[in-house]
């Protein structure tokens, strides 16, 4: 497979794309610029960043209030401090409010490495996904990543994006289309099916291409969107 970009920079470019579009678009972030690659944002969009330093609290708050002044917000923090420390805010201010704010948690998983637990994020989708109100998508590739950033900024529902930091390969598909709420085909297969989401898609395809070589044929899906799940309707499954 043909790598690609880090989904990270595929994000900031494209929420600057947007935002030249959108002088109502506003990115709110908490001393992480660098990290979730917006130099170029800050630098091209200067008046629609703000920077809330290292309070990742305040981040949330400051951005649900932006919302519920019409702003179209993308906050962007390190997952494991956005989705801990800062866990009542999303509950209360974004997602019992229904405040449609994009919670974007960066550098998630174990993608910060070395820096050790205190920056390990491995608790988001459990956490997230017993809140009332709330979207998460974790997108696979580059592809994946480009269409949940456009689809996010028309959401109007609270609605968190997960990225991990490494570069992704351009995954191959079935059909090259993206829904929230739909799992995407990215290989056909009859005799198993791999269920992933985010990074793992790129292993999961890499597993069945392996196993195909053994004459088994494996079905690989990304469900990108973590919750809702995509649900089979009656006796069929996703796509």
């Amino acid at each position: 497979m043909e790598l690609g970009q880090a989904n990270l920079e595929v994000f900031a470019a494209t929420v600057l794309e947007l935002a030249r579009e959108d002088s109502d678009l506003l990115v709110v972030t908490s001393d992480s610029r660098g990290s979730a690659k917006l130099a170029s944002f800050a630098k091209s969009a200067a008046g629609q960043i703000i920077e809330v330093g290292i309070a990742e609290q305040n981040l949330v708050g400051v951005a649900a209030g932006l919302a519920a002044a019409g702003k179209n917000v993308f906050a962007v923090s390190p997952a494991c401090f956005l989705t801990a420390r800062s866990l009542e805010q999303i509950k209360n201010d974004l997602c019992y409010s229904d405040r449609p704010v994009t919670v974007v948690g960066i550098s998630a998983g174990v993608s910060y490495g070395a820096l050790g637990t205190t920056h390990h994020s491995l608790h988001d989708y459990a956490a997230l996904r017993a809140i009332h109100n709330i979207t998460v998508v974790a997108p696979a590739d580059n592809f994946e990543t480009r269409e949940a950033v456009r689809a996010a900024a028309k959401s109007t529902k609270p609605l968190y994006l997960r990225f991990g930091k490494k570069r992704m390969p351009n995954l191959p598909r079935v059909e090259p289309s993206f829904a929230v709420g739909k799992a995407s085909l990215i290989r056909e297969g009859n005799d198993l099916s791999f269920l992933a989401c985010g990074e793992t898609v790129a292993a999961a395809f890499e597993a069945a291409e392996s196993l195909a070589k053994e004459g088994v044929q494996s079905r690989v899906l990304s469900l990108h969107t973590v919750k809702p799940l995509d649900k089979p309707v009656g006796n069929k499954s996703p796509n």
